[in-house]
């Protein structure tokens, strides 16, 4: 069955950027949690927790440090992945899709990170779909294109080196 995504500007946020690197090495940004860890939040925040079991139901587990000592924990469930091509995943729901309550102070969304090849580059795509527009705003207004700017940039050049 083919399920076409239709963005909705209200709901929706996109981050796309092109890079020499292969798909490969951007797959495995994501997919390991020791390279993962070193990349994913900007600095000078950092992850120092991260768990992935990647299969539909799996665990995406990261906790994030702050520079003062603040700690956010990130719990989610993978609900797809195409090898080489697309992960998605939420934090709605934990481990074995368990739906979990919400805070109503936080956003909820649903991420897509696709991987495509280009001519010569790797396109890099992040969909992030949130469940109202106050959500959407919110993140936005977070420095959602700056922050996932410096995070991809992060991946690159680790990725590089």
């Amino acid at each position: 069955m083919n399920h076409t995504f239709k963005l909705n500007p209200k709901l929706d946020l996109v981050f796309e950027r092109s890079t020499t690197l292969p798909i490969e090495k951007l797959w495995r940004g994501w997919t390991h949690p020791e390279t993962l860890m070193k990349w994913y939040c900007p600095r000078p925040w950092k992850v120092t927790d991260c768990r992935i079991d990647l299969r539909p139901g799996g665990e995406f587990y990261t906790v994030f440090e702050g520079p003062d000592g603040e700690k956010v924990e990130n719990s989610g469930c993978y609900l797809e992945i195409i090898e080489n091509k697309k992960l998605v995943w939420t934090g709605m729901m934990t481990k074995g899709f368990r739906p979990v309550p919400t805070d109503p102070n936080e956003f909820q969304f649903v991420a897509t990170i696709q991987f495509l090849k280009s001519d010569k580059n790797t396109i890099y795509k992040a969909i992030i779909s949130h469940t109202d527009e106050e959500g959407r705003k919110k993140h936005e207004q977070m420095g959602f294109q700056e922050g996932w700017g410096k995070a991809f940039d992060q991946l690159v050049e680790l990725m590089k080196s």
